[in-house]
């Protein structure tokens, strides 16, 4: 089992000790599962994470704050057992984040179906022309009598497929660049709503390129105020970065779990563990794993305690538990020999799972010019 010390670190209340301990119990008799169909797979996963109480974490009652030390230990935990159980309870976080911190109690109404596993959310943000560069989002929307319509594309969305309701940011045209953005709520069984494609990436998961051709809404549609959009898209990422790290942070667990069960294991020669230079890898790895846990647990606390913004905490946390994760299962790998790339071998997976933390929500290089510019200022 891995190491479970971090979890008396003062950044912890007994109450989130409590829940590890359930909810490491909840994983050990449903997890791994079979990732053949991934669609199927996704909704099941959001099904029994609903029905276990799992997915209420995701989504903040009315007049209460997401608890985001909560958050990234139910990724950790997860992320450690199966990657696409992270997967899916993370984008009911993502997916409803701006209407958990924005939205109205009307708009609101849709958590009571996500944080129970009835209804699966997606985050709608990046578009072919603008990824990392979120500011110039090109998909626009324009009022209309009752409401907005709304036209363009957007790709590599989460859930894209298989979600019912969508987050879509879109320009309204308030101010140039970020200022002109708007945020809306958007169920999936509207009209002009269409799956371009589907996207296969080397780590499973359901990802969508969607087009929005006219779609109408109402004008309740809108979360916030218009030109609200980015701020309301940063906030979002702001509160969920640090949860990226702590998946990270699991997925490092779980290859130096795999690389101290295969030092140990008896060889005619005797076991790896007996050579100084595999010690010495077990040793960064476990400096690694400890390091990026104290930031990401940092950046938690520090928005649990009130913090408005943790802008650098949660970029610093994400960048260095990523890289750091990718190193670690980079390692574990080396230190399986061939078993290491052999298909269907753990660490094989984990290696093939870490790689596109260090992109989405904010690329690593965007996360050290986010912590450059915290610097300047």
């Amino acid at each position: 089992m891995s190491d479970r010390s971090f979890l008396d670190w003062p950044f912890f209340e007994d109450r989130h000790r409590d829940l590890a301990a359930r909810l490491e119990a909840w994983c050990a008799a449903h997890l791994p599962v079979d990732h053949g169909d991934v669609d199927q797979v996704c909704r099941a996963l959001v099904a029994a994470l609903g029905a276990g109480g799992w997915l209420r974490p995701t989504g903040a009652d009315e007049g209460e704050r997401l608890d985001i030390r909560t958050l990234c230990l139910v990724r950790e935990t997860l992320a450690r057992h199966d990657g696409l159980a992270d997967f899916a309870f993370a984008m009911q976080g993502l997916g409803m984040g701006a209407v958990s911190l924005f939205g109205t109690a009307e708009q609101r109404r849709w958590l009571a179906q996500t944080r129970v596993g009835e209804a699966i959310a997606a985050f709608a943000l990046t578009e072919p022309g603008s990824g990392s560069d979120a500011a110039n989002c090109a998909c626009a929307a324009e009022r209309v009598a009752g409401g907005w319509r709304i036209s363009g594309e957007k790709t590599y969305i989460s859930n894209g497929g298989i979600a019912d309701i969508y987050v879509v940011i879109a320009r309204t045209g308030e101010a140039p660049g970020a200022k002109g953005l708007s945020a809306f709520l958007m169920p999936a069984d509207v009209a002009g709503l269409s799956i371009v494609e589907r996207i296969d990436v080397i780590a499973p998961h359901p990802l969508a390129h969607v087009r929005l051709d006219r779609v109408k809404l109402p004008e309740d549609a809108l979360i916030g105020r218009a030109g609200d959009g980015f701020k309301i898209a940063m906030t979002v990422l702001d509160h969920f970065r640090p949860t990226v790290g702590a998946a990270a942070l699991g997925f490092a667990r779980r290859a130096l779990d795999e690389a101290l069960a295969r030092a140990k294991r008896p060889r005619p020669s005797g076991q790896l563990a007996d050579y100084q230079m595999v010690q010495g890898h077990l040793a960064d790895m476990a400096v690694e794993i400890d390091a990026a846990a104290l930031l990401i647990y940092r950046a938690a606390w520090a928005k649990d305690m009130g913090a408005a913004r943790i802008t650098r905490e949660a970029a610093m946390a994400k960048l260095y538990a990523t890289e750091a994760a990718q190193r670690v299962i980079d390692m574990a790998v080396q230190l399986h020999g061939g078993d290491g790339v052999r298909t269907g071998m753990a660490v094989e997976g984990l290696y093939r799972e870490i790689r596109a933390l260090r992109i989405y929500e904010g690329a690593s290089d965007v996360q050290r010019l986010v912590i450059a510019r915290s610097l300047l200022a």
